[in-house]
């Protein structure tokens, strides 16, 4: 699969990553009207609301992008109809040709650790027969287990052809409390993209990046600098974009010489961009989505002048 996201990003020249994390408050009140009205005030009506604003939005963005990465926690606290809302926006990014990068950041031990794989990346065997629970491309995963955490997900990934994106350096202020601890001079963030760089040599796609890719904040550019020439071969999830403070000028250094090994993630400011001054004057609710079409193009815009410089 990492293979087919270099392809899309070479073709579209956008290494740029819609964050699809519909709080309910994110969607606009003619569409939740009209879920409600069908489903009341319940877990299925917002679970409906925010699928309809999600189809909307990838309707709108689909073609200018490679990838998406669906945020679970927001879905999930919508219970079952959440899940399911999840499921049908995994499955119709798919149609749309979509890379779908899963962000539910699992991570444990054997058994658990190899359940999570198997429902998020592979397939589950019931009697004679087969079935994909989730079925995103990737997915995230914290590494706080060390390789006993990180191995079942290898193993799918290897099976599947799929990949993970292992939490390297959080975009998160209080990232620093663990992830800047030295250890024998080396703050753990580093030792744990070394480990994440040696975890990607069993897993090397042809075009020449590894199915084990990094999660490295846009918060931090010089820690993203140095990170880039720890995992050369890595590819880089970048979040932290826009509403966090990351901005084009900041993400050069996460790219490697050939313009690639990165891809750039930004949610509200994307899906909520309708709310965002910039585009009020042009767009209403109504065009919500139209807006988040054009805060793709602006993003796109923003870090392809940045590498050009």
């Amino acid at each position: 699969m990492i293979n087919k996201l270099v392809d899309k990003i070479k073709k579209l020249n956008s290494p740029i990553l819609v964050g699809l994390d519909p709080m309910l408050s994110y969607v606009p009140s003619h569409i939740q009207k009209k879920a409600f009205d069908v489903y009341g005030e319940t877990l299925e009506g917002a679970a409906e609301a925010i699928w309809q604003f999600n189809k909307a939005i990838i309707d709108a963005c689909y073609d200018l992008i490679p990838a998406v990465k669906p945020q679970i926690a927001m879905y999930e606290q919508f219970g079952i109809p959440g899940l399911e809302a999840f499921k049908k926006t995994v499955d119709y990014c798919k149609e749309k040709d979509l890379i779908v990068i899963g962000d539910v950041k699992r991570g444990d031990i054997g058994s658990t650790s190899a359940a999570y794989a198997t429902g998020h990346l592979g397939r589950v065997i019931i009697g004679n027969k087969s079935y994909s629970g989730f079925n995103e491309d990737f997915i995230t995963v914290n590494p706080y287990f060390g390789t006993d955490g990180i191995k079942p997900f290898l193993d799918v990934c290897k099976e599947e052809k799929k990949g993970i994106f292992i939490l390297v350096k959080t975009s998160n202020p209080s990232s620093g409390e663990f992830q800047d601890r030295m250890i024998n001079s080396k703050p753990l963030y580093e030792i744990v993209g070394e480990k994440v760089a040696a975890w990607g040599d069993e897993l090397m796609g042809s075009c020449g990046y590894s199915y084990v890719g990094a999660v490295v904040g846009a918060t931090y550019p010089e820690m993203g600098n140095i990170l880039r020439h720890t995992m050369p071969k890595t590819f880089i999830l970048v979040p932290g974009y826009g509403a966090q403070g990351g901005k084009g000028a900041d993400l050069v250094h996460y790219f490697n010489q050939d313009g690639l090994g990165a891809i750039v993630s930004s949610s509200r400011g994307i899906i909520a961009a309708y709310k965002n001054a910039v585009y009020t004057e042009k767009f209403d609710e109504e065009s919500f989505a139209d807006a988040s079409r054009q805060a793709v193009l602006d993003m796109k815009k923003d870090i392809m002048e940045a590498l050009e410089d």
